[in-house]
Formats: structure tokens, C-alpha cells, sequence
């Protein structure tokens, strides 16, 4: 390996019949954002090979071993909370998972609501922050699907949406703890997720 710019790069890849993904396979694989994967790599968590023009691949394997010694961490005994966000915009899920993991709690990330209710029946958190508007499933179906196989408030929501007028009214005659509705800043979205983790 040489060392450019701080980052582990790997010239040729170890095992030349391994199937290679591309960065934003492998991000689709992990079920998280691109820049989650670059940050991984960055960090020297999660091994990439580099091309010659720069392009990460990633193998299976390697994400495969990446997400057991992740899962093994977190079954040692999570010390602060788990949130799950589940919104097909990348770039609220990076700004929110970014803000909150400063804060020490641990977040996933789910881009739909199929891959939201994976992760649940992978590992219960102890908040869901749920978006309304999503293709296929949206979030009110979500929400009664995490009711119907976890019972209503057992794990705390938060509903939001920015592009349609809802109330908090209708959100709590759901079953959701709070509602941020059209024009929520991700940063009351954050605020929002303190106040009800809170001691």
C-alpha cells in the first residue's frame, strides 16, 4: 500500500478473480449513502482498491467482514442510542446522521421504507425518524407496518415531509410522536430527536 494524501490505497487488488463493485454498488449493497462509503474509506474502517484513474472498488467479501465486525460491535452492548432515518434524500439523511453521531448517539440509514423495515428486524432502535413522501411505500404505511409487527409506541417516530401539507394532529391519531411538516429545517429535525431521547 502507498500512502496519498492520508488515504490507504490498495495499487492492485489481492484477489483478481473477486467480483468488484463500484462505489455506488457498494453503497447500494451497504444500504447507505455514497459519501458514508468514501468517509469509511477515508477513515481506513472499510479496505478500497483504487483504479488508476481514482475510482474506488470494493469486493463483497470486504463489505461483507465490514458489516459482521460493525453488527459484532454493536451486540458487545450499544452505549448510547440507536436512530434510524429513513428518507430517500441522501443529503438529509448525511446531514442528520452527521449532526447526531457528533452527539454520540449511533445511527442507520435506510433510503426506503423496505430497507427501514430490514434494518428493523435486524436491530430494534430506540428512535425512527421517518419520511413521508418516499416511491413505492411512503412513510403512513411504514408507520403501520412497524405498529402491526412492533405495536404502536413501542419504538417513538418522528414523521416529516417537505413537500406536502400534514398536521400533527394527523401524525398523533397515527400513533407518531412528533410531526415536522412543509419547510422543516434537518436541523429541527436533529433538535427534535434530542429533546425526545433525553433522559
Amino acid at each position: 500500500m502507498a500512502d496519498h494524501g492520508g488515504k490507504a490505497r490498495r495499487q492492485s487488488p489481492a484477489n483478481k478473480n473477486a467480483e468488484w463493485l463500484t462505489l455506488g454498488q457498494a453503497a447500494r449493497y451497504l444500504g447507505v449513502a455514497q459519501s458514508t462509503i468514501r468517509k469509511w474509506s477515508d477513515q481506513g474502517r472499510l479496505p478500497a482498491f483504487y483504479t488508476p484513474g481514482g475510482h474506488r472498488r470494493y469486493t463483497r467479501r470486504e463489505l461483507d467482514t465490514f458489516v459482521a465486525s460493525s453488527a459484532a460491535g454493536a451486540s458487545r452492548g450499544r452505549s448510547s442510542p440507536l436512530i434510524l432515518i429513513v428518507d430517500d434524500d441522501p443529503r438529509i439523511r448525511e446531514f442528520v446522521r452527521v449532526n447526531l453521531e457528533m452527539d454520540g448517539y449511533t445511527v442507520r440509514e435506510a433510503a426506503n421504507a423496505e430497507e427501514g423495515l430490514a434494518v428493523l428486524e435486524d436491530d430494534s432502535p430506540d428512535l425512527i425518524l421517518l419520511d413521508v413522501m418516499m416511491p413505492g411505500v411512503d412513510g403512513w404505511e411504514m408507520l403501520r407496518r412497524v405498529h402491526e409487527r412492533h405495536g404502536v409506541g413501542s419504538i417513538p417516530v418522528i414523521m416529516f415531509s417537505g413537500k406536502v401539507e400534514e398536521s400533527a394532529d394527523e401524525a398523533e391519531s397515527r400513533g407518531a410522536q412528533a410531526f415536522l411538516g412543509k419547510g422543516f429545517n434537518p436541523q429541527d429535525l436533529v433538535s427534535r430527536t434530542k429533546e425526545l431521547l433525553r433522559p
